[in-house]
């Protein structure tokens, strides 16, 4: 987690505004011939301005970058994701050597969970083959919102290691690494985690998060 003041603030039917140094960089997934993502791509560093606003609507001509466009639409940007921690509402499933909860009302529908033969779940069930448990952990580590954690019997988290910064991922989220705190409009901090994926679209259901419905409504950069 940052300790030195760097934020992200969710502004009312408005931008997301970045408070301190952050990095800013776009990535996409990289995908098989059949479609299913397997990797991310090297992040590309993005130009910024100060102070950094971000688009949440959708609809600005200047992405990932706020142009005002929410005032002219009238963006209804009200945040009704749930403020309780992860460990309230993650489910826990357990195989061999590893332990895996899994919050879904943070999916962001990336996809890394599952492909045409078997998904991270069946993976646990089978994780006494040790390849198998390998490929659960890799799932498990590419997952950008959080939705899935690898803990330890002790149940402490098995995080991949971010520098904090904001990814900007091809059609799709914010995707916010490396412990970033998230202010909400009315001045409350959601739980600080290392993995999060911010609704860019402005259609999720679930906002500030996002919910994969850039994918529904067909969210394009360009």
């Amino acid at each position: 987690m940052t300790d030195d003041g760097t934020r992200i603030r969710v502004t009312t039917d408005g931008p997301y505004e970045v408070q301190g140094a952050l990095p800013l960089v776009r990535v996409a997934q990289v995908e098989t011939e059949y479609g299913e993502p397997v990797a991310w791509t090297p992040p590309e560093p993005i130009a910024t301005g100060d102070p950094l606003r971000l688009c949440r609507c959708g609809l600005s001509r200047t992405k990932p970058f706020c142009d005002d466009s929410d005032l002219e639409a009238g963006f209804d940007g009200t945040e009704v994701a749930d403020r309780s921690p992860r460990s309230e509402r993650a489910n826990t499933f357990v195989g061999e050597d590893i332990t895996m909860t899994d919050d879904l009302s943070i999916c962001a529908k990336a996809g890394y969970c599952r492909d045409r033969v078997t998904s991270v779940w069946e993976l646990i069930d089978e994780a006494s083959d040790p390849e198998a448990r390998g490929q659960a952990q890799r799932m498990i580590s590419l997952c950008p919102s959080g939705r899935l954690v690898e803990t330890t019997g002790s149940g402490e988290d098995r995080e991949p290691t971010f520098e904090p910064s904001i990814a900007v991922v091809r059609d799709g989220p914010l995707w916010v690494r490396g412990g970033i705190p998230i202010e909400s409009a009315d001045g409350s901090t959601y739980e600080v985690r290392n993995r999060v994926t911010l609704c860019r679209c402005g259609h999720s259901s679930n906002k500030p998060f996002c919910d994969g419905s850039h994918s529904d409504v067909g969210f394009r950069d360009d």
